[in-house]
Order: structure tokens, then sequence, then C-alpha cells
């Protein structure tokens, strides 16, 4: 019996440890006078952030975004990075993505001609 204890209480401790470091509710920055906040999540094999919670200059409000997927399929490469691909709700476009997680903050650029022109924003962690 002691033995079931010990090995359910390292089930729950290796399950825990796997989750990835990039999971939790982030900020965004700005972009067009809004921001919102970004729930880092497993889709399949990669991570996903989906939009959570809207806000502009009179506070929280309902963006027709919300529910939608910002982060789209990224890919652990290690060391903190991710690549995948990023959508920009204010022109509506994909980009290719990439993330560098840094403690509380996350490095997120979406990027053109193959990686060589980048637009970044770096997001704080809210939870």
């Amino acid at each position: 019996m002691k033995l079931l204890k010990i090995a359910a209480v390292c089930g729950l401790a290796a399950g825990a440890a796997a989750a990835d470091p990039v999971e939790g509710t982030w900020q965004t920055e700005p972009d067009d006078g809004s921001y919102a906040h970004i729930v880092m999540a497993p889709c399949g094999g990669k991570i996903c952030g989906q939009i959570a919670r809207t806000f502009n200059a009179g506070g929280e409000y309902t963006s027709p975004t919300r529910g939608k997927t910002l982060v789209i399929d990224m890919v652990p490469q290690g060391n903190g990075k991710y690549e995948g691909k990023v959508w920009r709700p204010s022109n509506n476009k994909i980009y290719l993505g990439k993330m560098t997680l840094d403690g509380s903050r996350l490095k997120l650029r979406g990027c053109v001609a193959g990686g060589l022109i980048c637009s970044a924003q770096t997001w704080r962690r809210v939870q």
C-alpha cells in the first residue's frame, strides 16, 4: 500500500514537471491601442496561444478576436526557443513566428521574407 502511495506521488510530480514553461497567461504589448491576455497551452505536441481577454483605453471589452488562436503550433526548439506561426489580428495576417522565453518575459516575433524582416513584442507573464 505504501508503495502505491509513493508511485502516485511520483506520477503527479512527473505530470507537473512535464508542463512546458511557456504555459500560462501572458499580456501582450498594445497594438493599435488594444492589448490582450493570451493563454498558452499544449495543442497536440505543440504550444498554441488563445486570446482570453481583451483591453483598450476604456478597460476590458469583448473583442471579436476573443477566443481566437494568436500563437499557432509553436514547436519547442530547446533553450527557451520556439518556432511556429503567429496571427496579427489588426491586419488579419499570419506570419512565421518565433518565441524566446526569458523568465517572466516572452519575446514574440512575426516575420516575413523567410525570417529576414520581423516585428517583435515582449509579453509579460500574468499567471
